[in-house]
């Protein structure tokens, strides 16, 4: 995320999932980021009128744009700066079940988006996918623990490994981009790891680990 100038959950037990869900993840993926350059093109058709869909701290008008703020972007430096990280970590995050993946995705940007409602720079206006690509890294990082699935638990390795620089993004050490958005995206996928979890049901036994 940056400053500017102003469905049921689907899931199963079974290893082989990802390579049945493949095909769906990759194409809600592709059509979502399909989505922010569709709407980064009209906003820069109308002279950046979607701007105003970004987050201004603290209004309670503002609260509307929770949600919209994280499919806009300042320009198109903004947008790709965005899209490979959001490919590559939306994949591998829908692989578990798409239906899973929107909502561990909501779950990303309420938090995020309210975290900086709430305690972004005054007069700032913040929009971005970079909150939700947080959110995912978090969410993939501890997903397996949470699961007790060995194989997601190596996945989350490795995206630690590939992305694991990502972090210095929620200290405070860079102007004009919202640390804010970046420490709530990724405690907001922590709490969606376990919102979304499928170890149990309401009174079962510790599941073992697989």
């Amino acid at each position: 995320m940056a400053y500017g100038s102003g469905s049921g959950i689907n899931s199963t037990s079974s290893d082989s999932a990802p390579r049945r869900t493949a095909w769906p993840a990759a194409k809600l993926i592709l059509l979502w980021v399909a989505l922010l350059w569709l709407l980064e093109g009209i906003d820069q058709a109308t002279g950046n009128s979607l701007d105003t869909f970004g987050i201004v701290p603290r209004r309670q008008d503002e609260l509307v744009d929770v949600v919209p703020a994280a499919f806009m972007h300042f320009g198109f430096g903004h947008l790709i700066a965005n899209t490979v990280p959001l490919l590559v970590l939306g994949f591998l995050a829908a692989l578990r079940g798409t239906g899973r993946f929107l909502a561990v995705a909501f779950t990303i940007i309420v938090v995020s988006g309210l975290g900086v409602w709430l305690i972004a720079p005054d007069g700032s206006n913040t929009a971005g996918a970079s909150g939700l690509i947080f959110g995912l890294f978090g969410y993939l990082l501890v997903r397996g623990f949470v699961d007790r699935r060995i194989t997601d638990v190596a996945l989350g390795g490795v995206v630690a490994v590939l992305y694991g620089s990502i972090l210095w993004g929620v200290l405070p050490t860079e102007s004009g981009v919202s640390w804010q958005g970046h420490l709530f995206g990724l405690v907001g996928g922590v709490v969606a790891a376990f919102m979304t979890s499928t170890t149990r049901g309401a009174g079962g036994a510790k599941p073992a680990w697989h």
